[in-house]
């Protein structure tokens, strides 16, 4: 069977699966890393060939790619550990422990081998929980609380080799985002995310203030969607430079991103109350972007067998995570409202340490460390929204077997880490991530 099949065949399957699925990511929101190579060095990869996972990070990196062509199905599992502590109360266990998640990617020399070019489709990350009905975060309202964020791109990348030591790579990113929310409070703290209301429904406000318990609601409770769902586009430029032939440097820019407002259907939301209120109307999620990323990273080939990686990765989260604003439109009863959670979000410097050694031609061993400054002010940590993670130890193997074929394979430790916010809740965030993926090198 020739390629071109084979591959349509493959991302057929990896559209339908991974254009929905979310991932739960731990650099904030961003994953610690993209493809097994990678994410077993620590996330460092701005200036190594680690495949087709290039055009998530430094597309100019395409250009390192030794053969004319190769193809990478990925499969990924993420398992987060989350816990909320209130004095006086059980501890609430966050039921969400594992996250799967494919990835594919292909990509071409052109006859001349001066350009590098393809397509993926690739997860960029996302964060949630999901807490049981009788978990005192339920407020006593008898339904769960969850939260399912998640974004991923289809990329169209291009890398352009200069000169023998100078290569630079650009990506146009589709990009999709999708959120699932079930969040309870009392009257009162709902209340005092209200930046705005209209109609019969503003008018019904100020009666649920005194309300125990008070629901937003939408979410289709779906693994692979998001009640609220939106589209955009986004993009990556990057460099690579090779002064010395054991030495390379790389630098990459991802813009913020142009997604839509988030929304779901009219109808696909509710807000709810202790004594029977209940309305049924749309929610909008106003102006959630990804945010932009500038990052640096080296390359050092000490000897024939060992490589050295190290990259700073610098994330704009205070230009996208300010606040998290909604607005909600009554079906029912008629009339907005709008909501803000605060967020002030820092921006957040990433460091991320690999190494590799090639023991052999067939395997090579990986190991790496990636360390972040958690970027949510701990006040402000909501227990449905804790991407809190700081540290990241990294494990991986590649073997090469055949003329052709080559596995490799990353596991991903976060030691827990934990916050108290401003409402006196504990709350806990540890991870244990694995990465497969199968790659086939044509020569």
């Amino acid at each position: 069977m020739k390629f071109p099949n084979r591959s349509a065949i493959a991302a057929g399957a990896a559209l339908l699966c991974a254009a929905f699925n979310p991932a739960h990511a731990t650099d904030g929101m961003l994953m610690e890393g993209y493809g097994p190579i990678a994410t077993a060095m620590g996330g460092a990869a701005q200036a190594i060939d680690h495949g087709t996972a290039a055009m998530a990070m430094n597309p100019a990196t395409l250009s390192l790619m030794p053969t004319r062509a190769r193809h990478d199905a990925a499969f990924g599992m993420l398992g987060p550990d989350v816990k909320t502590n209130m004095p006086g109360m059980a501890s609430a266990k966050s039921g969400g422990t594992s996250y799967f998640m494919p990835a594919l990617g292909y990509a071409r020399r052109s006859r001349d081998g001066s350009v590098v070019y393809g397509f993926g489709v690739f997860a960029q990350g996302g964060m949630g929980t999901e807490y049981a009905a009788d978990s005192f975060l339920a407020m006593g309202s008898g339904e769960p609380v969850r939260s399912e964020l998640g974004v991923g791109s289809l990329l169209f990348p291009v890398a352009w080799r200069v000169s023998p030591t100078l290569a630079v790579g650009a990506t146009v990113d589709w990009m999709w985002a999708g959120l699932d929310l079930r969040m309870a409070a009392s009257g009162a703290q709902l209340g005092a995310l209200v930046t705005g209301a209209s109609g019969n429904l503003g008018a019904a406000l100020p009666a649920l203030a005194g309300a125990p318990w008070a629901r937003v609601d939408f979410s289709n409770s779906s693994d692979f969607t998001g009640r609220a769902r939106a589209t955009g586009w986004g993009g990556k430029l990057g460099l690579v430079w090779q002064p010395a032939a054991d030495l390379t440097l790389g630098l990459s820019y991802r813009l913020k991103s142009s997604l839509k407002d988030m929304s779901t259907s009219m109808g696909g939301a509710s807000l709810s109350a202790t004594g029977g209120f209940s309305d049924s109307g749309r929610m909008t999620v106003v102006d959630f972007q990804w945010p932009a990323v500038t990052a640096v990273g080296l390359a050092w080939q000490i000897s024939p067998g060992w490589l050295l990686a190290a990259d700073v990765r610098r994330i704009a989260w205070a230009d996208v995570m300010g606040s998290f604003r909604m607005r909600y439109d009554s079906a029912g009863m008629g009339g907005s409202v709008s909501f803000e959670l605060p967020q002030a979000w820092k921006d957040q410097t990433v460091t991320a340490l690999g190494l590799a050694w090639s023991m052999s031609e067939q395997l090579t061993l990986r190991a790496g460390l990636n360390v972040a400054a958690n970027p949510i002010p701990e006040a402000l940590v909501n227990p449905l929204f804790p991407a809190t993670v700081k540290r990241h130890l990294t494990l991986g193997a590649g073997w090469r077997f055949g003329n052709a074929n080559e596995l490799n394979a990353s596991l991903t430790h976060a030691p827990r880490a934990t916050v108290v916010n401003g409402s006196g809740l504990e709350i806990s965030h540890g991870q244990t991530n694995v990465q497969l993926m199968y790659s086939y090198r044509f020569h």
